[in-house]
């Protein structure tokens, strides 16, 4: 793969739970790598969820193969002041296993 489009910069970060006071579980997110990536224009759709309408994005990100990047993590990408956040639904190595695409889902920032 050329580095040529790999042009946003992105931190990967994946759950780790840990028991909080009441018995429960808590989710913290903790970086695990900053990497470049591909993030191809995110497309919007209308999804419903328990009868309710949901907007879901999605977005394609390319990135060179690891190990670490499996469903389930997040992707954050900043750029002028702007964040997104992408949850890794798939992903999926091409056949000359140069390239992984990951289907991410858009993740409402707090």
């Amino acid at each position: 793969m050329r580095a040529g489009p790999l042009r946003h910069r992105c931190t990967m970060f994946k759950p780790v739970l840990t028991k909080n006071k009441t018995g429960g579980f808590d989710t913290s997110w903790v970086e695990l790598v900053k990497l470049w990536a591909e993030i191809t224009m995110p497309t919007g759709r209308t999804a419903p969820v328990a009868e309710q309408l949901k907007a879901v994005v999605t977005a394609e990100i390319r990135i060179r193969p690891r190990a670490d990047a499996v469903a389930g993590n997040r992707l954050v990408h900043t750029s002028g002041g702007i964040t997104a956040t992408y949850l890794i639904e798939a992903a999926l190595p091409n056949n000359e296993r140069d390239m992984l695409r990951l289907l991410c889902s858009n993740v409402p920032n707090p």
